[in-house]
């Protein structure tokens, strides 16, 4: 079975194999002011494969220096979320749309802010010649897809915000601060891999 199989089964899981999780990991409702947003999960085919993630500038005004994927809001010259998704990646990364394998999209991760997050599953092929946007990304790393999404690598974390206690997951890959809501939608994926491991 390839990559691109292995992936399209794992996406195409039905919840109910996914033994009852919920498909979102906040507790976030669907707003009328929300915002459509995308990320790509580009993953190196490899023989061992990876993925690619970035760290953000410590001077943007939005999550400064944390982890994310490649992506960020659909713009009304958009053709959905694949295409914002793509658009996106191009303008941080420099990662060519036309190397970009899509296999589809997962599960919609709702953020507390606001934000609809839909995730883009893509393979890309290993060696690509990626320039982070100095404005915008620090750093581009790889991490491999087995520990990324494995939960066992990741701690739960327990915070008091805005009065209410909320929880989060994190792991750390070298000096990076894996959280939030990247963690989020890693661990809404990895779901639907053991799914399908099962």
């Amino acid at each position: 079975m390839t990559l691109a199989d292995r992936l399209r089964a794992m996406i195409e899981a039905p919840l109910a194999d996914m033994q009852g999780a919920d498909t979102h990991l906040n507790d976030a409702e669907l707003r009328a002011d929300s915002v459509d947003a995308a990320v790509l999960i580009p993953i190196v085919d490899r023989l061992e494969p990876g993925v690619i993630l970035t760290r953000r500038t410590d001077e943007l005004p939005s999550h400064p220096g944390q982890v994310a994927f490649p992506g960020g809001k659909v713009d009304p010259g958009d053709d959905g979320p694949v295409d914002a998704a793509l658009r996106e990646s191009e303008e941080e990364i420099a990662l060519p749309r036309d190397r970009v394998e899509i296999i589809g999209t997962t599960d919609l991760y709702l953020t507390g802010t606001g934000f609809h997050i839909t995730p883009v599953i893509g393979i890309v092929p290993p060696g690509l010649d990626l320039v982070p946007e100095a404005g915008e990304v620090a750093a581009i790393f790889e991490v491999p897809f087995d520990t990324l999404f494995d939960p066992a690598n990741y701690d739960q974390q327990h915070v008091h915000w805005n009065g209410r206690p909320r929880s989060y997951h994190e792991m750390y890959w070298d000096e990076h601060r894996i959280w939030g809501v990247t963690a989020a939608i890693i661990l809404n994926f990895a779901r639907r891999i053991r799914a399908v491991a099962q």
